[in-house]
């Protein structure tokens, strides 16, 4: 017999070698996660549809955090939960300095912020009854510019709660730069912005609405993208960056993979992306059944969203995934 002179099996031959010659590698410094803080719980609260995943009371947030930290995850993402007698049309307890979400971010900072990235949500969506991310004008459509004022407002409140990283989250044109020109004007000029400058109208978000207990009306297909277009995604990226962002996202993850990447071609400020609920919520009923690997699927969906040119990721997973990260290497 012949055989070729070519062998790339040799170096899949041990672990060992195929660990390094791996092309991509997550570390768990790559990895943020998200946090959900509900007001006047004393115990945490499990989330149906989150396996895993919980409503942090002000002590257990403090807890999870800390295990977050020792385990090496880059950085955490605060999502304050009010309760309903705090919530109104314009979404004033999110603006509130004694809000849950600026008193979550003061507790993170308190706690841990010498030792991460402290990042706070930066949207009404939570804080409105209707649900969605900016005011409403009298036809019951989002008012673009109204809303604007408040995430400026916003964006200095939760800066003045230590936040290191703002997330303006809402889709609304214009957003970041009138959240950064807010953050200078009152003094805040390092707080960075980490914009969700490509933001999609999907069907992946279900469990998390659960998780921040969404009292959404109707859709939100008239600020958030079309999954048909990568065109606008980039369009929206350069128009963020134009406007001061300092990093810039991309949201959900897996399905957009090639979003991720004309992203990452496009611009020169770190790319992230966020593994919503959704995502982690079919990996988990998965492995629930046995039917798959869970830890083997959890690396391997890091790995194929930071091949695609993610330099941070979003992930409900990233306190495990960082423990088994190190393990791994």
């Amino acid at each position: 017999m012949s055989f070729p002179d070519v062998r790339p099996r040799r170096l899949r031959r041990t672990a060992a070698l195929r660990r390094l010659v791996d092309e991509t590698r997550v570390a768990p410094a790559d990895l943020i996660l998200p946090l959900f803080l509900k007001q006047g719980l004393t115990e945490p609260r499990a989330i149906g549809s989150l396996p895993g995943v919980l409503q942090h009371s002000r002590e257990s947030l403090r807890k999870a955090a800390h295990e977050a930290v020792s385990a090496g995850v880059g950085g955490l993402m605060l999502f304050g939960v009010p309760d309903t007698a705090h919530k109104d049309a314009t979404g004033s307890s999110g603006l509130d300095p004694e809000g849950i979400l600026n008193v979550g971010l003061r507790d993170l900072v308190a706690e841990v912020g010498e030792a991460t990235v402290i990042m706070g949500d930066l949207c009404l969506d939570e804080f409105t009854t209707h649900g969605h991310c900016g005011v409403l004008a009298p036809d019951g459509t989002v008012d673009n510019d109204a809303t604007l004022e408040l995430y400026g407002r916003m964006g200095v409140a939760m800066a003045e709660a230590g936040a290191h990283v703002v997330g303006p989250s809402g889709m609304m044109d214009g957003q970041v730069g009138v959240v950064r020109r807010a953050l200078d004007a009152a003094g805040h000029q390092n707080v960075s912005t980490l914009a969700y400058s490509v933001k999609y109208a999907g069907a992946f978000y279900g469990p998390f609405r659960e998780a921040v207990e969404s009292s959404l009306q109707g859709d939100r297909r008239t600020y958030q993208q079309s999954p048909a277009n990568v065109r606008e995604a980039l369009r929206e990226v350069e128009l963020d960056v134009a406007e001061g962002a300092d990093m810039v996202m991309v949201k959900p993850a897996l399905p957009y993979l090639d979003v991720i990447a004309a992203v990452r071609e496009r611009v020169d400020v770190p790319v992230a992306a966020y593994q919503v609920s959704g995502e982690y919520a079919m990996v988990e009923a998965a492995a629930e059944k046995g039917w798959i690997d869970r830890q083997g699927v959890m690396l391997e969906t890091l790995t194929s969203i930071k091949r695609a040119g993610a330099q941070i990721m979003l992930t409900y997973w990233a306190t495990e995934a960082a423990q088994l990260l190190r393990e791994r290497y």
